[in-house]
């Protein structure tokens, strides 16, 4: 039996996950048989790994392995890339050459990026999982190749054949057998093992220290997203090495590498037709920006209407969503929203109260209020501190109990307290 740890050191895989090492025992297990695989997975899983160890495993490890980036080949050219061309098929084809088919004869072959590749020439991909038979491109004369087929995608393709971007039997005929490659936020116990690692190679590449992390840094590494999955946390690891001059970061300077503010991070109503096609968004944190935010653009629309009835009172026609929500907040308290509106008197606003009884006006320009409208903050920052300051008073300033209660690590907890300057 094959030793998951061997193979992980042989081509550089890094990681302890269940899902990880699922992923692996499958390609040891299908290396054997000439099914044809079908990796799927995020871009920057490391899907490019798995192929390699399933050619190495094989059979055919003698023979030749050919990787092809379907995405990267222009489309007027990708079929004589794959099947070869004559002389004369087209301008430019100057001679005969093979294709990578041809190349990879009694080997594998790796097609990253499948979903990207034209219907016509998935008609001709087709044939050669099914009989081996291809052509060259100006010719009529059939060839045979004996190909072991490895395909890769970062996209549901499943959805680009309901949409007609990719053929259902070529699908099937690829995913004999599938290969799913985990997102690194699914894998949160291998984060820090991986930034060790880049830490340790920059280090010897530039010369210098590897950089650390304290509790906090290394919390705020686990818990973010990683759309950009394992290239990301390299590239960052790899800036971070460069730039920061202190060789242990804290979670304040980690947080200048993490780009929370971006666009691509925020939620989308899940099942809406116009959501971003193939992204998945849920993460917590992140929908309940997007709840405040439209809390906040309710709040204000909302503001308008109050406002407009308080001027033009029994005149105001109320239409819209929010409206609505106001009527019926009115007819649940049994009081109707225009008596509630305040009566215009010669120019001046007088407001109404409960008793059905006005406040008197001394001039024109003078109002004079029953209530007064305090608007709520939806400041992040200072719900975090009420929060905190909430916790400690629960618990008679005990802080562990406070961060217990909060759901942060103590550690966590003093920073804030710093931060803010919260007494406690």
């Amino acid at each position: 039996m094959v030793n998951i740890q061997q193979i992980k050191q042989r081509f550089g895989i890094i990681g302890n996950s269940e899902a990880l090492n699922r992923a692996i025992d499958v390609a040891v297990q299908v290396a054997p048989t000439d099914l044809s695989v079908l990796i799927t997975g995020e871009s920057g899983t490391g899907k490019e790994s798995f192929p390699q160890i399933i050619h190495q495993h094989s059979i055919r490890k003698h023979g030749a392995y050919v990787a092809v980036n379907c995405g990267a080949i222009p489309e007027g050219t990708i079929d004589s890339e794959l099947f070869g061309h004559e002389k004369g098929a087209f301008t430019g084809a100057y001679s005969d050459r093979k294709g990578y088919f041809e190349e990879a004869n009694e080997g594998t072959i790796f097609l990253d990026e499948i979903g990207e590749l034209p219907l016509a020439t998935q008609v001709r991909l087709l044939r050669v999982l099914e009989t081996g038979e291809f052509m060259r491109v100006g010719s009529s004369r059939i060839l045979k190749t004996n190909v072991r087929v490895v395909a890769a995608t970062n996209v549901n393709l499943e959805k680009a054949i309901q949409e007609g971007e990719f053929r259902e039997d070529l699908f099937y005929r690829l995913n004999s057998v599938p290969i799913i490659i985990p997102p690194l936020r699914d894998r949160v116990e291998d984060i820090y093992l991986l930034f060790r690692k880049f830490a340790s190679d920059f280090a010897d590449r530039y010369r210098m220290p590897a950089v650390k992390l304290d509790e906090g840094a290394r919390e705020m590494l686990e818990r973010y997203r990683w759309p950009g999955n394992i290239r990301q946390l390299k590239n960052i690891t790899e800036q971070i090495s460069i730039i920061e001059k202190e060789r242990v970061l804290t979670a304040a300077d980690m947080e200048k590498y993490l780009p929370y503010h971006s666009g691509g991070n925020l939620p989308a109503i899940v099942g809406s037709k116009e959501s971003s096609k193939g992204t998945d968004f849920s993460n917590e944190r992140e929908i309940l920006y997007k709840v405040l935010f439209d809390m906040k653009r309710d709040m204000n629309d909302l503001k308008k209407l109050v406002l407009e009835i308080m001027q033009h009172g029994n005149e105001v026609s109320l239409k819209g969503e929010n409206a609505e929500i106001i009527q019926n907040l009115y007819q649940e308290t049994g009081e109707d929203l225009h008596r509630a509106a305040p009566v215009v008197n010669q120019g001046a606003v007088v407001p109404y109260n409960k008793n059905n009884s006005t406040a008197p006006v001394h001039d024109d320009h003078h109002i004079e209020d029953t209530e007064e409208f305090v608007e709520e903050s939806l400041s992040l920052e200072e719900k975090e501190v009420e929060l905190i300051q909430k916790a400690l008073e629960k618990h008679g300033g005990r802080r562990k109990n406070a961060a217990k209660e909060l759901g942060i690590s103590e550690r966590t907890l003093y920073r804030k307290i710093k931060e803010h300057n919260i007494d406690g």
